[in-house]
This record gives C-alpha cells, structure tokens and sequence, in this order.
C-alpha cells in the first residue's frame, strides 16, 4: 500500500509540473504551431512512424494518443486518413493548446484531461490504435499497471503502437554534439530521477519548478508488461535514430548505439 502511495505521489507531482510547464511551451511555440498546422500537408510525424502508422492501416480507424502534450502527433494521424482521434493529456493547459491546434488545422479531435491510470469509462474498448511516443514510458512508476490500464482502450484485434527513446540512452548524460560522452547510470537502476529544473526543453529556461520524477524501464521490462496485460507482441525494432531533445553527443559519436525503437502490440483479448 505505501508503495501505491509514493506511485501516486510522483503521478500528481508530475502533473503539477506539467501543467507549470504548459504555459512555457506555448510561449516557445504555439504561434508558430497555429500557423503551420494550418497547411493541409503539416505532419509532426517522421518517416518512420508514417511508415508504420499505415501498415497498421491508420486510414479510417479510430486512434488515441495517449500523454498527448498538445497533439500535434494525433492531428497528424488525422492527416494520414484516422477516423475518431482523441488525445489524453494529464496537463490542462496542454490539452487546451491541443484544442487550439485542432481548430487552427481544422480537424475535428478531442482532447481530455486525466490521468492515464483513470481514463473515463466511455472511452474504454473505442480505439483501434492507442499511440505512445517518445517520452511517455519515462514518466510511469510502474509499466505493468500503465499498460494495464491503456490496454482496456483497446478494440478487439486493435493496437499499441510505441516510438519511444531507447532505454540504454539513460546510461548516459545528455549533451550537445561535441560533449563528450560519459556513462553515468546502471542500465538497471530502479531508483527513481528526481529533476527540480523544470521541464523547458525547447529554450532551457529554469524557473521554480515543482520537482518532476522519472523512471528508467529496460527493454524488457517494456515488452513483459504488454505481454502481462495480455497483448500480443507483434513488432519489435530497435533503430539508430534519434528523436528526442537530447543526448545529440550519442548521436555524434557514431558508436552505434540504439537510439529509438519501435514496438507493436496486439490486443489478445478477443471477444
């Protein structure tokens, strides 16, 4: 039970951080963001989720995005052809910029605010697709209980699809592209970040932040917990390439590690 407690303590500690957060992202980029989501071919997708989103057959099928942040990525599902989108966010003032993307794109998408642990019952068994991209897993104390609770959107037949960093990459400290390159934590660290720099990582800006938490998961405990809530494991890839804000010096150095990967899972829960 305190172990429960501490989880949900982190939970509302990153949401509160999140939600300071909001109003400095849109400051960066909203503007910007309300213009160029305004052209018909805006997509914040790469090529590699493209390509995967339409294997999965995105076109027509209804998806949701959870830890959307402001929903640039499930506007651009939209583009690819989706049917219903709806983005869960846990941060208020994302999911209002969310909105205000859509309106500007002239998509019709929903957003709504809680927490992933507690999405409201009426959208569960609804999505064809649930989306998770890069830095969502980082922030969940326990995998097994996310993928729980994410795995009942499901439709029978649907899918998970990931495009997250690599795990191995919290082994080392970010940098830019000429730092060099220090491995600073075990792979299998169970111990929780704790940053109090706030979470600006588009101008670097420090301001007094509510300290947010973070969680490194390796590899395999990703896969077992969707293979613990049932679902099929149907692709996994690990790749070279880099999709996060950060550790541009592992991007560098070309020692060859992986950087992202992509894992697909099946809903095995047929009815």
């Amino acid at each position: 039970m305190k172990e429960r407690q501490s989880e949900e303590a982190y939970i509302q500690a990153n949401l509160t951080a999140w939600n300071e957060a909001a109003p400095i992202h849109a400051r960066h980029n909203q503007a910007s963001l309300l213009e160029r989501v305004s052209d018909p071919g805006f997509s914040s997708l790469d090529d590699t989720a493209t390509t995967h989103l339409k294997r999965l057959g995105v076109e027509g099928k209804s998806v949701a995005q959870v830890c959307c942040n402001n929903g640039i990525e499930l506007l651009s599902c939209k583009r690819l052809g989706a049917a219903r989108c709806v983005g869960f966010d846990g941060a208020q003032g994302f999911v209002d910029q969310g909105v205000e993307l859509a309106t500007s794109a002239g998509q019709e998408v929903e957003f709504v605010c809680c927490e992933m642990h507690a999405i409201p019952s009426e959208y569960l068994a609804s999505f064809d697709i649930v989306v998770i991209t890069i830095g969502v897993l980082s922030w969940m104390p326990d995998v097994d209980r996310f993928f729980s609770a994410i795995g009942k959107l499901l439709t029978p037949d649907g899918s998970i699809f990931i495009y997250e960093h690599h795990p191995i990459l919290l082994m080392l400290e970010p940098g830019q592209s000429d730092d060099p390159l220090i491995w600073e934590l075990s792979y299998f660290r169970e111990e929780p970040y704790i940053d109090e720099g706030g979470l600006d990582y588009y101008g670097g800006e420090h301001y007094d932040a509510t300290p947010n938490v973070s969680f490194s998961h390796k590899t395999s405990d990703i896969v077992m917990a969707g293979i613990n809530a049932r679902l099929t494991l149907e692709y996994f890839e690990e790749l070279p390439k880099h999709i996060s804000h950060a550790w541009w010096n592992v991007e560098h150095s070309g020692i060859g590690l992986p950087m992202s990967f992509i894992i697909v899972f099946r809903n095995s829960n047929k009815v």
